[in-house]
């Protein structure tokens, strides 16, 4: 949201009017641009040509068109017209993670293969004018930002091109039965109502511990019988209250959530692309650990918390340590 898009479309300051499709002409535009450029920094980063990628899963909860912006991701970027595609709409906070099982499924299932993982987001189908009678929505706007991340994935890196940051070992994801008003979200006319229920805190304390040694169980190899101080945890961030909430539970020293707390800091609840932002952040956080001489955990989790209520983990192994 800006001053310009105000002044482009003084409706949307007004209360009741029904200006859905204006969002959606915005934001439509707006998602794609922002997934190409981040997907494009990925790709040169990855040291390959664009015609390496061979899967696309493009993950949006801030667009509603078909063909889906996975058709306008891969025009934008000039993919082949045989890339094999996938879209996941409308998962929220919980759709980076659930967008790296996918592709991390998809990686391992097709040998050569190169999975390019998008994600894009943008506040403005959720954007409400202030009113005295809905105090709760200067939260969500304090909250809340833009934005994309990219990442790729696949197996058997190619020596000395590839260079790999993670190893994704297992997944699993989880809802949570009678939870499912909890993160709330309706298209209506005036755009996305969209509400968090103030239990949401609690509910991820009530069950983040169980679903996480459920994980590591299933795991085996590295998070069996770590202990949860030995290893690195990559939570989406929710917000300060989630965080400080897992981090009660889980009785997690205050620096192993350093690399979530930044990215909210920096960027707010940037929805599905936050957890790009805490990776990447943990990924320099190592870095700088081993030009120390520093050791950093080898094992870990990559946590969100999504609609439903939707929990998604990983179990991954740390390369840059």
């Amino acid at each position: 949201m800006s001053e310009e898009i105000l002044r482009n479309y003084p409706e949307l300051a007004a209360e009741g009017l029904p200006t859905v499709k204006q969002r959606l002409e915005i934001s439509n535009k707006a998602v794609t641009q922002m997934a190409v450029e981040a997907s494009l920094s990925c790709i040169k980063a990855l040291g390959r040509p664009l015609s390496a990628v061979t899967h696309l899963v493009y993950v949006s909860s801030s667009e509603a068109r078909f063909p889906g912006g996975d058709l306008h991701l891969a025009l934008g970027l000039g993919l082949s017209p045989d890339v094999r595609r996938i879209m996941l709409s409308f998962t929220g906070c919980s759709g980076g993670v659930a967008g790296l099982r996918v592709a991390k499924d998809l990686a391992e299932n097709n040998p050569g293969s190169r999975v390019l993982l998008a994600t894009s987001e943008t506040t403005i189908v959720g954007f409400r004018p202030p009113s005295a009678s809905r105090p709760y929505d200067l939260v969500g706007a304090a909250l809340f930002g833009d934005g994309a991340g990219a990442a790729i994935l696949g197996v058997d890196p190619i020596p000395g091109v590839e260079t790999a940051l993670f190893e994704l070992h297992s997944a699993a994801q989880q809802y949570l039965p009678g939870t499912e008003k909890t993160i709330d979200g309706r298209l209506t006319e005036e755009g996305i109502n969209f509400r968090l229920g103030r239990e949401l805190p609690q509910v991820i304390e009530d069950h983040v511990e169980a679903f996480c040694k459920k994980l590591m169980r299933e795991g085996r190899e590295g998070g069996e019988d770590a202990e949860n101080n030995e290893m690195f945890w990559a939570v989406h961030p929710g917000g300060p209250a989630i965080l400080s909430k897992v981090e009660s539970r889980l009785e997690l020293w205050p620096d192993k959530l350093n690399a979530s707390r930044k990215a909210l800091r920096d960027y707010g609840n940037a929805s599905s692309n936050t957890i790009v932002y805490v990776l990447n952040y943990m990924v320099e956080e190592s870095r700088k650990r081993r030009e120390k001489g520093e050791k950093d955990c080898e094992w870990g989790l990559i946590l969100a918390f999504g609609p439903g209520v939707t929990f998604e983990g990983i179990l991954a192994r740390n390369l840059v340590a």
